[in-house]
C-alpha cells in the first residue's frame, strides 16, 4: 500500500513536470513544484528535494533557483538551522497567472494591432480583426478577475 502511495506521488511530481514545462518552465523546477505541492511539511531543504525527487543538489539549485525568480516558491531559513529551505510563496498562482497570462495577451494584442496598422490600407483580414478584439476583451477582463478572485479569497 505504501509503494502505490509512493508511486502515485511520484507520478504526480512528474505530472506537474511535464504541465508546468508546457508552461515554459524547465522540467525540473515543476518537479521540484509538485514535491513541494504534495509535501507534508510545509516546506523542504534542498537535500530532502534532492532525496526525494533522486537527482543532483546541483539539479536542485538551479531549479529552485528559478522557482524563487519566477516568484513561485520562496526560500526561508528557521532558527537555529544553518541550512535553507523552500516553500510555495504565497499568493504564488495569481503571480503566475498575473505575470504569464496577462503579460501573454497584452503581447498577442500589440502582434494584432501592428498587423492591422500594416493593413490600414486594405480591407482589414477577419481573423486579424477578431485576433484583436478576443485580446483586447481578454487583457480588459483577466484582471478584473483577478482582482474578483483576491476579493474572495479573503
Amino acid at each position: 500500500m505504501k509503494n502505490e502511495r509512493q508511486d502515485e506521488e511520484k507520478n504526480f511530481v512528474e505530472e506537474v513536470g511535464l504541465v508546468f514545462e508546457q508552461t515554459g518552465l524547465p522540467r525540473m523546477a515543476g518537479r521540484v513544484l509538485g514535491r513541494l505541492l504534495i509535501s507534508d511539511s510545509p516546506h523542504q531543504s534542498a537535500d530532502e528535494l534532492t532525496e526525494a525527487l533522486m537527482v543532483s543538489k546541483g539539479a536542485i539549485s538551479t531549479a529552485t533557483r528559478h522557482l524563487v525568480q519566477c516568484g513561485l516558491v520562496e526560500r526561508i531559513s528557521l532558527p537555529g538551522v544553518r541550512h535553507y529551505y523552500f516553500r510555495i510563496q504565497a499568493n504564488a498562482w495569481q503571480h503566475m497567472v498575473r505575470r504569464g497570462i496577462v503579460d501573454e495577451i497584452k503581447m498577442v494584442r500589440q502582434l494584432a494591432e501592428h498587423g492591422l496598422e500594416l493593413l490600414a490600407d486594405k480591407t482589414p483580414l477577419t481573423p486579424l480583426a477578431e485576433m484583436l478584439a478576443v485580446y483586447t476583451f481578454m487583457e480588459r477582463e483577466v484582471p478584473a478577475l483577478l482582482e474578483r478572485w483576491e476579493r474572495e479569497a479573503k
